[in-house]
């Protein structure tokens, strides 16, 4: 094999793994990429304060194998470098499920926070949360994520159903609620550190404003600061074919740039290789 062909098939072989990864489906529903965000203030490091995180970061991986939910304090130097912090799983989900959670959702968020006082990341199956400001036990209803799917023909019954599964997910008890009604499914849960009063409040807030907002949507969520309240029709509490066709439409858009990218390097390749051999040609006739 020449070098032009050693080069090309090395390409391609990159290219076509790639592709497979692409093309791969998605790694499991609970580690869907909900929403995540870090705060402006960064940490010294080397400093007591990024030994809190580390530390913070490990114990939530570590305690999610024991029990769904947790919180922790680490004390610092001062009130400014004390660290708070805490992880939840979606309530259905098993101790193994909810570790393997817990630890993607550290590791995402050690990566999108890098450096950052403070950092929150929801994943579909678990939520971790931290920073030197208190938040444990403080009641939050700032609206973070929230999306509605398109328009369905709900008929007066269709409407019924889905209204009453609202009400069962805003009367219910619990932190981690789910109603079901025919083929519509809802499900909705307050973080942990809420009181019961408190996160009746916070899942009312969100449950008004899937009526409100998505009025006869398909799917609707809507995610609060320390709760969330989400319903859909078919299946599971996913977005249907929602998300799967923006993820069709990214393959295509990423297919069409690696096409052009094989092109181009092919036809480098080759026009270096007719330089090269036309070079050789010119040495050998003097």
């Amino acid at each position: 094999m020449s070098a032009t062909q050693t080069t090309l098939f090395s390409v391609f072989t990159v290219i076509m793994i790639t592709l497979s990864l692409l093309t791969t489906p998605s790694s499991s529903a609970t580690d869907s990429f909900v929403f995540g965000g870090c705060s402006q203030l960064k940490y010294t490091q080397g400093s007591p304060y990024e030994n809190n995180v580390n530390s913070l970061l490990t114990s939530l991986v570590n305690s999610a194998m024991l029990t769904n939910y947790n919180n922790f304090t680490f004390p610092g130097p001062t009130s400014q470098q004390t660290l708070y912090g805490l992880y939840q799983c979606r309530g259905d989900l098993t101790s193994a499920d909810c570790s393997r959670c817990v630890a993607r959702a550290v590791s995402q968020l050690g990566t999108l926070c890098l450096d950052s006082s403070g950092g929150a990341l929801q994943l579909e199956g678990c939520f971790v949360k931290y920073d030197n400001i208190s938040f444990l036990g403080v009641e939050d209803k700032t609206v973070v994520v929230k999306k509605c799917g398109t328009l369905t023909a709900y008929d007066s019954d269709g409407l019924t159903r889905r209204d009453s599964v609202l009400g069962y997910l805003g009367s219910g008890d619990g932190s981690y609620r789910v109603g079901a009604s025919g083929n519509l499914n809802g499900v909705a849960q307050c973080v942990g550190d809420l009181s019961i009063s408190e996160c009746q409040d916070c899942l009312s807030e969100a449950i008004g404003l899937l009526k409100t907002d998505c009025g006869a949507a398909k799917w609707g969520d809507v995610y609060l600061a320390k709760c969330y309240a989400r319903y859909s029709v078919g299946g599971d509490h996913s977005h249907g074919g929602h998300d799967e066709d923006n993820n069709d439409d990214e393959i295509e858009k990423t297919l069409a740039i690696l096409i052009g990218l094989i092109a181009g390097v092919a036809l480098l390749i080759i026009f270096l290789s007719f330089l090269r051999k036309l070079c050789g040609n010119g040495k050998g006739g003097k």
